[in-house]
């Protein structure tokens, strides 16, 4: 019997579900990742509310949605994982300012499913999203895009969950946004603890669309569907593009160009079909992908000196 299946507790006045030492192989798309000491499945977004004001000022939390872009390490994680997915799924259209719309999406919505959900309502600016493997809380906290279009280009503003319980809701230029990266730069607000310094995690966003062709929308995240299955090894566990492309390049021209397509370490291989993509071929470990990367890293940067930042985020205690 699975431990996860013998460690679950029903926390006290709260609807989610509390389990103890849950496999993040389970919920990562490259499949491999030790135990989560603590894993909440929240009902809904005031479910979330109730339990963050439950946790320890200096426990370890983690969000997760649908587990892409993300690297568990063999170790496992301390404290507590928050899994979105299924739980913060409102998505809704609201009135926004002269003939735009707002769509508003809670961080556990799937990105393509905002895409559907957009040209469905003859809205244009979301097709991209339809391209991004992962839920709307993580294509915010890294600016995610593909094919020339960056998530918070369509932000119109977002709901951010402190660590204190409150719900506060933010504007584009209240964060420091870049290629793949996002950060806080809210100010400091009266209190015993400044606002500062208290963690914040995305809860929804609000994106500005235009009116559009409903056909042509669809028409077009057809296509950028089609762009995916043929150019990415879809058929087996992967997180995504591994490095983030450097200033005039791309990192899988660089990786192609060393030759390390097929170059396996364990279980773990760079992707024959796209050289900045990492598959798990069945056995990988966490510690074999990391290995993987890292002599990626090394090769490129003794042939070209440049060196490949990550995209996917590693976390996690090592074995």
């Amino acid at each position: 019997m699975d431990m996860a299946e013998v460690s679950r507790i029903e926390p006290q006045g709260m609807a989610g579900e509390l389990r103890l030492d849950e496999p993040m192989r389970k919920h990562t798309t490259w499949r491999t990742g030790g135990l989560a000491q603590r894993a909440y499945f929240p009902s809904d977004l005031d479910d979330l509310v109730q339990f963050v004001r439950t946790l320890p000022e200096a426990e370890p939390v983690h969000f997760v949605g649908l587990g892409s872009n993300l690297l568990v390490r063999d170790g496992g994680l301390r404290g507590t994982v928050v899994f979105t997915h299924g739980a913060l799924r409102r998505l809704r259209l609201e009135s926004g300012d002269g003939t735009a719309r707002l769509v508003y999406a809670e961080a556990g919505v799937a990105s393509p499913k905002v895409a559907r959900f957009a040209a469905n309502h003859q809205l244009s600016g979301a097709e991209f999203l339809a391209g991004i493997p992962g839920t709307v809380g993580g294509a915010l906290a890294m600016n995610a895009g593909c094919y020339g279009t960056e998530t918070w280009e369509i932000v119109d503003n977002v709901l951010c969950l402190r660590e204190d319980g409150e719900l506060v809701r933010r504007r584009p230029s209240e964060f420091e946004i870049s290629y793949r990266h996002v950060k806080s730069s809210a100010r400091a607000e009266s209190g015993s603890r400044p606002s500062s310094a208290l963690r914040e995690w995305f809860a929804a966003a609000w994106f500005n669309l235009l009116p559009g062709d409903s056909a042509r929308a669809r028409l077009l995240i057809k296509e950028l569907l089609q762009r995916r299955i043929a150019t990415q090894p879809l058929d087996r566990p992967n997180a995504g593009s591994v490095f983030r492309n450097p200033p005039g390049d791309y990192a899988a021209r660089l990786i192609e160009s060393c030759d390390l397509k097929g170059f396996a370490v364990g279980g773990a291989v760079v992707s024959p079909k796209h050289a900045n993509f990492i598959v798990n071929t069945g056995t990988a470990t966490a510690a074999d992908i990391e290995t993987l990367i890292e002599t990626v890293q090394t090769t490129v940067s003794e042939r070209y000196g440049i060196a490949l930042e990550l995209e996917v985020r590693i976390i996690g205690e090592r074995v």
